[in-house]
């Protein structure tokens, strides 16, 4: 049986620099054999490359790929916090929050591009929701939060 950080790398994937917190919060807490992360954008180096709101200035798509990257950066908040993210046992909730026009209602497959990914890492499975936000901090169009259970 293959580690998370085993199958991360089969997935070609690596974690980044965990993004530096953009209010009063930390990335993630551990408490009761659980890591909690804060709400994850899909920064890359620091900087959104991607803003505005599905279902008019970005596409089903594109917010997928967005909440992939969200997640990337979730897992990596989640693995300093844990001391490695071989000491994750598994992924146990993710939400997916999709800034989202009044009339958009494909929030759901804008989650599975989280979802994909973690599922690639932690194959057991997730319960996730994804629900539709009026704005999210820095005009980001996706942000995923995930708890994660510990070894």
């Amino acid at each position: 049986m293959s580690t998370p950080t085993e199958r991360l790398e089969a997935a070609g994937l690596e974690l980044p620099v965990v993004a530096k917190p953009v209010a009063a919060y930390i990335p993630a807490v551990v408490s009761g054999g659980h890591v909690w992360t804060s709400g994850q954008l899909a920064t890359i180096g620091g900087k959104l490359e991607v803003t505005g709101t599905l279902g008019a200035d970005v596409d089903v798509e594109e917010g997928a790929r967005q909440a992939r990257i969200c997640a990337l950066n979730g897992l990596a908040a989640a693995a300093q916090a844990a001391g490695g993210l071989d000491n994750i046992k598994r992924i146990v909730k993710v939400v997916v929050f999709v800034q989202a026009s009044p009339d958009f209602e494909q929030h759901a497959l804008v989650g599975n591009g989280a979802s994909e990914l973690l599922g690639e890492v932690f194959p057991d499975g997730h319960a996730r929701s994804a629900v539709g936000m009026v704005s999210l901090p820095l005009n980001a169009p996706v942000e995923v939060e995930l708890v994660a259970e510990l070894t």
